[in-house]
């Protein structure tokens, strides 16, 4: 299953964003527990954050990513990306 990476900015202010982050994080777990090893974190530098996990499709994973809390409640703009892993 390819890889896929949603790679976010957030667009909110952060009580704002705070308040769609234990909906996102649930929604994460319940990707993992579907089977879509997903992962999700922010940058320690810059404000934004990624998503990574597995889908089947483009089709599929942009499904996913427009069920995201985060984007739901319009906290965050993002790229949604294919990644091809060259060495695990």
């Amino acid at each position: 299953m390819p890889w896929f990476v949603k790679i976010e900015k957030g667009v909110v202010d952060k009580a704002t964003f705070d308040q769609s982050v234990p909906a996102h994080k649930a929604y994460v777990r319940s990707l993992i527990e579907q089977g879509h090893r997903a992962k999700s974190g922010y940058w320690a530098e810059f404000g934004g954050g990624m998503l990574l996990f597995w889908a089947d499709s483009l089709q599929q994973a942009q499904a996913i990513v427009l069920q995201d809390p985060l984007i739901q409640n319009g906290c965050v703009k993002y790229e949604l990306h294919e990644w091809r892993v060259v060495v695990e």
